[in-house]
């Protein structure tokens, strides 16, 4: 069975090199083009093709538009091909915020001799893309988030939940009067560390959990695959969007209360216990999976460090990275929980710790919030 593949992209130039690039593998069948997502849009709808090829800067509309609109009516594993996703830009951060599956980053200069020196690269990119079953996006226009338990969605305002991110890290635990020192009390006698581990459809994923956490919710490390200098900016859109703090973890960062930390891509993090207070270690590495920054490195040392107090949670994501060390927290006394098939835009991580009996629990993405927070609850 062939992957069948559309291309969207106005260089007349790429779209040949793409089409010759394509055709030569066997198990890829290129069912179109187009130069504009105003032309590709009903041939799209005709052919649905499994895999879109996507470009981001094109007249008429850009990429990431067309990539939102068609998530919201005929969601269809996109991998967006661009000279504006290079690494540690914001067009890349948005494209997988919009539903891309992958992305990768061609040059201003030299398309021709790129698209065929990557041929391998691409053409596994976009098998694996096929694998991917995106949900449909749904847009909404509220101001922010509704977090459980009172939470309103994204820091603003008066008081110690509002500022921006660096000034609300900062502060945090150091504000005045009952209610901060209560916090503070909670922080020290109940620390339940969370970790959670993804790839594939993991952006939207880790974002749809932590819009769901109230502003005291428990300390939470995150390993999820991403190349270098694209993890700060996504920890800090994340930030922006969130009740909790989020921030690219630092060497020596403390997992607390209303803190989320995003291990930084091209390093590993593992978590250590000191003094009752549970901290990460990045450290630079050689690959683990095939992934730097990877899941199993932080499951493991959770399971070491953490044990019983400790909740595991792998979500969506493509081969088998985190399994194991899914395992080992299980045998450790730990919680764990899978993102159920349904729910995931690739199911290949969850599946493969639910195949060693890893898991306690297998959940819906729109119920995993609500678990971090029942697990929390029961001290």
């Amino acid at each position: 069975m062939t992957i069948r593949t559309y291309v969207v992209d106005d260089s007349a130039v790429v779209r040949q090199a793409l089409m010759h690039m394509l055709q030569g593998d066997p198990e890829i069948e290129l069912v179109g083009s187009a130069p504009n997502p105003l032309l590709a849009e009903p041939a799209i709808a005709k052919l649905k093709p499994d895999v879109l090829l996507l470009d981001i800067e094109m007249p008429g509309m850009d990429g990431i538009t067309f990539l939102r609109k068609l998530m919201g009516t005929m969601p269809i594993p996109t991998v967006i091909c661009s000279t504006l996703t290079t690494e540690g830009s914001r067009a890349a951060l948005d494209a997988l915020a919009a539903g891309a599956v992958a992305v990768v980053a061609k040059p201003r200069m030299g398309l021709k001799q790129f698209l065929e020196e990557s041929r391998r690269e691409l053409i596994r990119t976009l098998k694996a893309a096929a694998q991917a079953r995106p949900r449909t996006i749904v847009r909404s226009s509220a101001a922010g988030p509704t977090g459980a338990a009172g939470s309103t969605g994204a820091r603003g305002g008066p008081g110690p939940a509002g500022g921006g991110g660096l000034a609300h890290a900062a502060g945090q635990g150091l504000g005045s009067g009952s209610a901060a020192a209560s916090a503070g009390l909670h922080a020290l006698s109940v620390n339940k560390p969370i970790a959670i581990g993804s790839s594939t459809g993991g952006t939207q994923a880790i974002e749809q959990v932590l819009t769901q956490m109230p502003s005291d919710a428990p300390g939470i490390a995150i390993v999820q695959h991403m190349p270098e200098r694209f993890t700060a900016m996504y920890a800090s859109r994340l930030d922006g969007l969130c009740a909790i703090n989020v921030r690219e973890a630092r060497d020596g960062d403390r997992i607390e209360r209303g803190v989320a930390l995003i291990a930084p891509g091209g390093r590993h993090m593992q978590v250590r216990k000191q003094g009752g207070q549970y901290y990460v270690q990045v450290f630079a590495g050689p690959p683990v999976n095939r992934h730097c920054p990877a899941v199993d490195v932080m499951f493991k040392s959770m399971a070491e460090c953490a044990g019983r107090d400790a909740l595991g949670i792998i979500l969506t994501g493509m081969g088998d990275d985190g399994a194991r060390g899914l395992l080992a927290m299980h045998q450790a006394g730990a919680r764990t929980i899978a993102q159920d098939e349904a729910s995931c835009v690739v199911f290949g991580m969850p599946r493969e710790a639910i195949k060693l009996g890893a898991a306690d629990d297998i959940v819906s993405l729109d119920q995993i919030g609500s678990e971090i927070l029942r697990f929390d609850r029961r001290g």
